[in-house]
């Protein structure tokens, strides 16, 4: 299968840049999963369109303020850095992914907004990629991501982040820190409307994934299958492990908000079909073929051409449907991508 089977022709002028004016006010789209019927409404109507014996499960990972601006102390020019994770139990060496990374060499060294020096140290695995190791003097913890970062704005928006976007790139329910990106599914979800849901009785609970290159780094490969995914950390508790494997017994639908929920309890799932609790790598691939186990409806963005997240929603309700929805989403004004409008698959 070739990545540009998943390709769709997308104006520029549909590429939300902002958020809309209030939380939750967005246009949501549903998709029947098995008939490609398209209805139209609005995020207030999402819960008259979930039945309530359904479960849905949320990502609670929290951004962390990941994108570091160093200046090279040779040159004086600034670098941004965009920090992953720690590669050492210690907490001063970070794995960064880079802007020319070619030109960042060990032994560079970059002081950053507090006077911290980071100095790019030598790490085979990272030769030929676009990312470098940073070591530090001392422990990088979350505070001095709250101090020294900006938030982590995906390169289709166009401007600097700003005040608001601390809150509005950010789910109303985010706990865990971790993430380098927003699981933006959830970004359309109020405290409002997780009561309305349970007032319903919709059950809702949540896992962890933190985002990283797994979910946002692109497809290069012409060839999907050739396409290697980067490793992401998720968590499922006990008890929502319990829940999910509950609901399926009794044939209650599952919904996942937001591709890394999909990722997460599709990963977890054992041998049996029966999801397993605790804390996991994962680097699974969903394109058209793969067989979901666990997961039964799906709300989600609208994603980027011939992305991993456009081919993961494609093997959920197949390619041609998601591709005739997206350009009547595209003729009727929808918002794309992480500041944009929403779908619900089922």
């Amino acid at each position: 299968m070739l990545r540009k089977d998943f390709y769709f022709d997308l104006p520029q002028d549909l590429i939300a840049q902002y958020p809309s004016g209030i939380r939750g006010e967005d246009k949501l789209m549903e998709l029947g999963r098995f008939d490609g019927h398209v209805s139209h409404h609005l995020m207030h109507e999402l819960p008259d369109l979930i039945s309530s014996d359904t479960l849905m499960i949320f990502n609670n990972s929290k951004v962390r303020k990941a994108r570091v601006y160093g200046i090279k102390e040779t040159t004086g020019r600034e670098q941004e850095f965009m920090f992953l994770n720690q590669t050492d139990t210690s907490g001063t060496a970070w794995n960064t992914m880079v802007k020319s990374a070619k030109k960042q060499k060990p032994g560079m060294r970059y002081k950053f907004q507090d006077g911290l020096i980071g100095t790019i140290i030598e790490n085979p695995q990272n030769e030929g990629t676009e990312f470098r190791t940073l070591k530090f003097e001392s422990v990088i913890d979350e505070s001095w991501f709250e101090k020294n970062g900006h938030i982590p704005l995906p390169p289709y928006i166009k401007r600097e982040d700003t005040e608001a976007d601390s809150e509005r790139y950010q789910t109303v329910y985010a706990k865990e820190t971790g993430s380098a990106a927003c699981p933006t599914a959830g970004l359309h979800f109020t405290n409002e409307m997780l009561e309305q849901l349970k007032n319903k009785g919709i059950d809702l609970d949540w896992v962890t994934l933190h985002v990283g290159l797994g979910t946002f780094l692109p497809v290069r490969e012409d060839k999907i299958e050739d396409h290697k995914m980067h490793e992401e950390v998720f968590t499922v508790s006990s008890e929502t492990a319990r829940k999910v494997n509950e609901a399926k017994e009794k044939s209650r639908p599952i919904l996942a908000v937001g591709t890394t929920s999909v990722r997460t309890l599709e990963s977890a799932c054992d041998e049996h079909g029966l999801v397993v609790a605790g804390t996991q790598k994962t680097h699974i691939f969903m394109y058209p073929g793969f067989k979901f186990r666990i997961v039964d409806q799906m709300f989600t963005n609208f994603h980027t051409p011939e992305s991993t997240l456009i081919m993961l929603v494609s093997a959920f309700a197949g390619r041609e449907s998601i591709l005739d929805a997206y350009r009547t989403a595209v003729a009727k004004r929808y918002r794309f991508f992480s500041y944009g409008d929403a779908m619900l698959i089922k």
